[in-house]
């Protein structure tokens, strides 16, 4: 795959050469390689993910074929909660919910499913472009009808991969499953959850899903719920501190260019691929493994 860009400034990029950007990877860039890409497209860039998003479009098609749907909605911005925050907080994965929360992430311009919310977002995000400043936010993804037993015990646990690739997007930097941080205020009496029989097919559901349908790495048969914590965009229009790594004396910059005041909204494809990608894989290994156990 190949993806050309063609809409190229790298103008703006000049006065940095030699200023690493505060919240970047340029420092550490710079002491790792002695060289970096200072006009805004190396790997540390975010326009690295569209490999990752073309990568998801083809694991989404393997993901379909078993009827599992992977979808991201912006959860918090700024301080400014969601009504649709922890919405597959039951155990069951309720299909006619997932495809109205499609339409609606897509109606919104944040990709946030509540309307009030995503009003009152929006007005945040103006304020803090017209203050050259930035805000960050949250993220939930959601993976429904991902198999019982889809995942590895030990190594490779699924909610450890899925920690692992969410991380790997630029921008992240924390990751829950399921009730997350909130479990450690919870008893186990409240975080536990109870096991039931759905269906005339006699299927083992839970009646709430504060394990973010995985646990000891395996998934339960509940949707797979991910919150990521993204930071505020780092390249501000404000006078920021940093130093002149010629003469090493301190300076101050002011950064320039086209560069969004808010990330959660354009990260939640990314945040949707990678998710499809780790579930793919692990499917792939489930059949694997169950191949082998049936020829024993």
């Amino acid at each position: 795959m190949v993806v050309r860009n063609k809409n190229v400034d790298s103008s703006p990029y000049e006065g940095l050469r030699y200023t690493p950007r505060p919240g970047h990877a340029d420092y550490p860039y710079e002491v790792k390689y002695g060289i970096r890409d200072y006009r805004g497209g190396g790997r540390a860039s975010a326009r690295e993910t569209v490999g990752r998003v073309a990568a998801g479009a083809v694991a989404r098609k393997m993901l379909a074929e078993r009827g599992i749907d992977v979808i991201a909605h912006v959860i918090e911005l700024g301080g400014i909660r969601s009504s649709g925050a922890g919405i597959m907080s039951s155990g069951v994965g309720d299909t006619h919910k997932i495809s109205e929360m499609k339409q609606r992430v897509e109606e919104s311009q944040l990709r946030c499913i509540d309307p009030d919310a995503s009003d009152a977002m929006l007005e945040l995000v103006r304020s803090a472009r017209e203050s050259g400043d930035s805000i960050g936010g949250v993220v939930e993804i959601i993976a429904t009808r991902v198999p019982a037993g889809i995942g590895e015990p030990v190594f490779d646990k699924l909610d450890a991969d899925l920690a692992k690739a969410l991380m790997g997007i630029g921008a992240v930097k924390g990751v829950e499953i399921g009730a997350g941080f909130q479990c450690v205020g919870m008893r186990g009496s409240e975080m536990n959850d109870a096991f039931g029989i759905s269906g005339s097919g006699g299927d083992v559901t839970s009646e709430t899903n504060n394990a973010g349908g995985i646990l000891g790495g395996l998934a339960t048969g509940a949707p797979v719920v991910c919150r990521i914590a993204v930071k505020p965009t780092p390249s501000i229009a404000r006078l920021q501190k940093t130093v002149d790594l010629r003469t090493m004396d301190g300076v101050e910059i002011e950064i320039k260019g086209r560069h969004d005041p808010t990330i959660p909204p354009r990260i939640v494809p990314v945040a949707e691929a990678m998710v499809a990608i780790v579930l793919a894989d692990h499917l792939l290994r489930d059949s694997s493994t169950k191949l082998i156990y049936s020829e024993r």
